[in-house]
């Protein structure tokens, strides 16, 4: 197979591990610090490839501390869609 490394996906557990840290650990930790802290040990490069992930996908922000935070409250932005689509049918049918 010559010399590629092939690299593996963590495990859906793994990663919803890390999610609940984060979640219960909110701003408390940079990444390196919550790596070192997490009740389960892993690669750094696997940690590195689910914080990657959870950037990406919208999930946590890293402020200008570089603590790493929990973003993503997909009921929250339910409620809000909601009442801006009753307030926005309600001006279209006054309007």
């Amino acid at each position: 197979m010559g010399s590629k490394t092939l690299s593996r996906s963590p495990r859906l557990d793994t990663v919803l591990m890390v999610e609940k840290f984060i979640k219960e650990n909110d701003g408390e930790y940079k990444k390196k610090k919550m790596w070192e802290n997490l009740p389960k040990k892993m690669m750094y490069q696997t940690y590195s490839t689910i914080i990657d992930y959870l950037l990406v996908s919208g999930k946590i922000s890293v402020d200008s501390e570089g603590k790493i935070g929990w973003i993503f409250y997909p009921e929250e932005s339910e409620k809000r869609l909601k009442k801006a689509h009753l307030a926005w049918r309600g001006q279209k049918e006054s309007g």
